[in-house]
């Protein structure tokens, strides 16, 4: 049974792009040779924290990298209604990471594989370089 990603909350969304950004990044740091579990878990932070997010987003917007389609998922993710709440960062932020992670659970179903390596390469590319103000 397929799911009609057009008919899911932003929340939904985000909850299955949460789990795919994470694996993306886990596969990423193993190709790189990383093996130990503290080490993994310490650098992978730098990728899916809700202020690594946030600011990936902040770039995106700044390179114009996505389409009115996919800020319209981003954007479907900010605006939802969440019942759980920012650990160790602000509202926005943590909504703007919803956002994030909405966009990543939309590619995911809409079958857009290519167009969500793209995104996520383009991802590592920036938290590697280091060049992600609100990261910091």
């Amino acid at each position: 049974m397929a799911v009609d990603y057009r008919q899911l909350n932003g929340i939904a969304l985000a909850y299955l792009g949460d789990a795919v950004y994470e694996v993306f990044i886990r596969e990423h740091l193993l190709a790189k040779g990383m093996a130990k579990p503290n080490r993994l878990q310490h650098v992978a932070t730098n990728y899916v924290s809700a202020k690594a997010q946030a600011a990936l987003i902040e770039k995106m917007q700044e390179e114009d990298l996505l389409n009115m389609e996919e800020w319209g998922y981003f954007k479907r993710g900010r605006n939802a209604n969440s019942y759980t709440h920012a650990k160790n960062t602000n509202v926005l932020t943590y909504r703007m990471s919803t956002g994030f992670e909405a966009l990543i659970g939309y590619l995911q179903l809409a079958g857009k594989r290519e167009r969500l390596n793209e995104i996520v390469q383009w991802c590592i590319m920036h938290v590697e370089k280091g060049d992600l103000s609100r990261a910091k």
